[in-house]
């Protein structure tokens, strides 16, 4: 933590003696800086401290934002420009079957906890050694994309469809922009069925190719 850190927002009762230490915090800074967003959360409400309320301000200093609570939720004040807050990325090489209509998931997921409930999530994904294998002419894959057990976007229904019974290898992608209004902790995550019950599709085949998904908080 820098000097101008702090962990507790205090408040003060009539009449009580303030130390030195007390005094040269509040002289230091007119905004409350903390580490992160635990910090920030931690240091109103409790005993003695500062009841959190519409209009406070606060600066966090692993993301260098300064922030304003509306009343309901943190908001983020500045910098005003778009950029990108935090960078989280996960891959899975796990072969996984469907024969069914059924979605199931692909096991390539990632978890991110926005620093702002304003803040948007861009989340990109790239599926490698997606199979649909030979059996039925109808046979083809659908795949979405998933916020918790929430479909967010249909990537595809039709996938690797040829009117053929042939096996076919592909990649598929897709890149999406989510509004979670929430600083908890999100979860992401693809899954798969097979659009006809025929046959199967599979991806990340025999783990002969590696899925990645990446999560990208971007502020207003």
């Amino acid at each position: 933590m820098g000097a101008n850190a702090q962990t507790t927002v205090p408040s003060f009762t009539s009449g009580e003696v303030l130390t030195a230490d007390q005094q040269n915090q509040s002289a230091r800074t007119g905004v409350p800086v903390f580490a992160d967003t635990s910090a920030r959360d931690a240091a109103f409400g409790g005993l003695g401290e500062k009841v959190l309320a519409e209009g406070q301000l606060a600066y966090l200093e692993n993301t260098n934002v300064v922030q304003y609570y509306d009343g309901s939720a943190w908001a983020t004040l500045a910098p005003q420009t778009q950029k990108i807050v935090q960078i989280v990325t996960a891959s899975t090489t796990t072969d996984v079957i469907s024969s069914t209509t059924t979605f199931v998931d692909t096991t390539l997921t990632a978890t991110i906890s926005p620093t702002s409930a304003s803040n948007n999530i861009l989340i990109v994904v790239t599926h490698n050694e997606c199979v649909k294998n030979a059996g039925n002419a109808l046979n083809r894959m659908k795949m979405r994309l998933v916020r918790g057990s929430t479909s967010i976007q249909t990537i595809t229904t039709d996938f690797l469809f040829t009117n053929s019974s042939s096996t076919l290898f592909a990649s598929l992608g897709t890149q999406y922009l989510d509004s979670p209004a929430t600083t908890s902790a999100t979860t992401y995550k693809t899954q798969f069925a097979n659009g006809n019950a025929s046959s199967s599709v599979q991806v990340q085949a025999n783990a002969a190719g590696t899925s990645f998904i990446t999560l990208y908080e971007v502020a207003p």
